[in-house]
């Protein structure tokens, strides 16, 4: 079954000029897809963002699928 990525991606327009972001946090979308397509491993983006989590990152590839 698809994950639900209402729950974990927000676009709010005080927070990153309204990018979709992971819910809680200043990460956006933009930016886990463009360390993942550069190779990084989630580990290291759990690194680089320690409010970003695996359900965080699962759910920005749900949403750029939907959309």
């Amino acid at each position: 079954m698809p994950m639900n990525y209402r729950a974990h991606i927000s676009s709010d327009p005080k927070v990153m000029l309204g990018k979709p972001c992971v819910t809680g946090t200043r990460v956006t979308v933009d930016a886990i897809l463009e360390d993942l397509a550069t190779g990084q491993p989630e580990s290291e983006l759990l690194a680089s963002y320690p409010r970003l989590t695996r359900e965080g990152i699962h759910a920005a590839l749900a949403y750029v699928a939907n959309h």
